[in-house]
């Protein structure tokens, strides 16, 4: 097992440099790989240098960071829950975040990109605190249980909030509609700076309970006898899912699927130990964002489709795959 296990992993950083290499030179201009490498390695001069440099470059860095935060993250969230269709939205992050971005739209005067992630990451960590506040609060404490009806009902609440918002600020709603469909265009260097603390900090706090995580998924009472505090893992790992997510979704929109379907796909390779769960799960991710942005830019040239919708129209074949394998099996 560990020698497949290693094989998987090394199958997934080469597709991952592919998918890099792909995002580099595909595009509304195809742009020849030894251009794009010379663009790289020694500064060419060029209009195609120039493009790989100045917008390719850091949309795929974005992308790269996006979507191993996301995958990271559904991974923690369906080890936390033990819930199988957990996903990064489920304890309100997306919504928040989606809802302190119509704010800083239509209340606070905000109208950039740069703009938006801080408001972005602070609603989602509000959402996310009052998900758990609720969760938290009579026996047993925060139990999956508690932590998915909690979840679901904050996010009823926000997209109550959302909605009246919008249906009151026209305005507001044709900007918010370009952010919420979750698309990494005009993504830049200085957004890579941005939230690249945000998500190193979430993907150690996520890694830092791994064994938590494995010691979890037998069971509450099984866990507590091999010595893990529970509820430790718990919060740890949920406040770096949260991190996690805020940051993706103030990046690039609430990317859709990846958190949901990439663990899944990480688990049928690599097995149920996080260690390797969580690693494979972080080069699934962003080769999956990557090939869907990629995709999305030349399926209806000139126009883009957003990665946001391009991930689901992808994951969406595999995660059915796995459902039947499943099926088949039980």
């Amino acid at each position: 097992m560990p020698v497949r296990r290693t094989v998987a992993m090394l199958a997934a950083v080469v597709a991952l440099l592919l998918a890099i290499l792909l995002s580099l030179a595909v595009g509304s201009r195809a742009i020849a790989p030894s251009v794009v490498f010379d663009a790289l390695l020694n500064g060419g001069t060029s209009e195609d240098a120039v493009v790989v440099r100045g917008l390719r470059v850091p949309r795929t860095v974005i992308a790269v960071m996006v979507g191993a935060g996301l995958a990271l993250a559904g991974a923690a969230m369906q080890g936390i829950t033990r819930n199988p269709i957990a996903d990064p939205g489920i304890l309100g992050v997306s919504q928040g975040a989606s809802v302190g971005v119509v704010f800083a739209i239509a209340f606070a005067g905000v109208h950039s990109l740069h703009g938006y992630v801080w408001f972005a990451f602070a609603g989602a960590g509000a959402a996310a605190v009052a998900v758990y506040a609720i969760a938290a609060r009579g026996r047993g404490g925060a139990t999956p249980i508690k932590l998915a009806l909690g979840g679901a009902a904050i996010n009823a609440l926000l997209v109550s909030v959302l909605t009246a918002v919008l249906t009151t600020r026209a305005a507001a709603m044709d900007e918010f509609r370009f952010w919420q469909v979750g698309s990494l265009s005009g993504r830049d260097a200085e957004l890579v700076h941005q939230i690249w603390p945000f998500l190193l900090a979430g993907a150690l706090l996520v890694v830092s309970v791994a064994r938590g995580l494995d010691a979890l998924a037998l069971g509450e009472d099984m866990a507590k006898g091999l010595g893990q505090k529970v509820a430790t893992v718990r919060i740890v790992g949920g406040l770096g899912a949260t991190v996690l997510t805020g940051a993706g979704v103030a990046a690039a929109g609430p990317i859709a699927f990846v958190g949901l379907a990439v663990p899944h796909m990480a688990r049928a390779i690599v097995g149920g130990d996080h260690r390797w769960l969580l690693a494979m799960s972080a080069l699934i991710g962003p080769t999956m964002l990557l090939v869907a942005d990629t995709v999305g830019r030349i399926v209806f040239p000139p126009s883009e489709v957003p990665a946001g919708v391009m991930t689901a129209l992808i994951g969406v074949p595999f995660l059915i795959t796995l459902v039947r394998r499943k099926a088949v099996a039980a």
